[in-house]
């Protein structure tokens, strides 16, 4: 692959390199690893996996986590197998396939993902890698919650970054694949201030607890700079937990 971008994550501690134009990592995949509950030993799965961005970060701050990463374009699975190599992370491992094709095989405890979720009448973009990776088709979010919920062990966790706007449509998919339980993390962009656009979702399969919606986190103080919450995640790997109210603090 030409055209590669070489920079780091979590303040030094993971080495990444990307695509220098299309689908770039954000600050979705970094948050989204922090949120994960695993622990050493356990085994986790991240649809959609790119250049890796996810795993990397989840491993980089719970060593022995064992995690496969499913990637349907083989140059960017390759890539990911590249930055995997690089970090010296053994637990992880890349499957190159679509991930509605069907099901892994092995259970995991944590399943977790970044799914397309722009709405499908928006503005398109130019590059088709970066295109498929956001657009969301009608029933494409659905179908993205029940090929994570399918391996995922009993009272393990789903756990996906999405749109504000989707949230309903991602509650109805959750109940239907028996994950229950449902949790909402919002991101707000500052507080006071803009309403949040993006959030972190999770539920449980067989989970029968009410709807919980969450502090959140807020992401930027002044100007554009972090919050010392923000902070304490993306450049010093902290976990993102669901249940911590100091995450709504600067």
């Amino acid at each position: 692959m030409s055209g590669l971008t070489h920079g780091t994550l979590l303040g030094g501690r993971v080495v990444h390199t990307q695509p220098a134009t299309g689908h770039r990592t954000g600050l979705e995949p970094v948050l989204l690893a922090a949120s994960i509950p695993t622990l050493p030993g356990e085994r986790v799965l991240e649809g959609g996996t790119g250049s890796g961005a996810g795993l990397l970060c989840l491993a980089a701050r719970v060593p022995g986590v064992a995690g496969v990463g499913v990637e349907r374009d083989a140059a960017t699975a390759d890539l990911a197998r590249a930055n995997i190599a690089a970090n010296g992370f053994a637990g992880l491992d890349i499957v190159t396939a679509d991930l509605l094709a069907g099901p892994l095989s092995g259970l995991f405890d944590h399943t977790f993902a970044n799914p397309p979720w722009h709405d499908a009448h928006g503005s398109r973009s130019p590059d088709a890698h970066k295109e498929s990776s956001k657009r969301a088709a009608p029933g494409l979010l659905a179908a993205w919650v029940a090929a994570l919920a399918a391996p995922l062990r009993w009272r393990g966790t789903l756990t996906l970054v999405i749109a504000a706007g989707v949230v309903p449509e991602v509650l109805a998919a959750c109940a239907a694949q028996g994950c229950g339980s449902p949790a909402l993390l919002p991101l707000w962009p500052r507080q006071p201030g803009p309403a949040a656009k993006l959030l972190l979702i999770r539920a449980i399969k067989g989970g029968r607890g009410p709807f919980r919606l969450l502090p959140g986190l807020v992401l930027h103080g002044s100007g554009s700079t972090y919050t010392a919450a923000c902070q304490a995640v993306l450049k010093g790997g902290a976990a993102l937990e669901f249940d911590a109210p100091a995450a709504r603090h600067g």
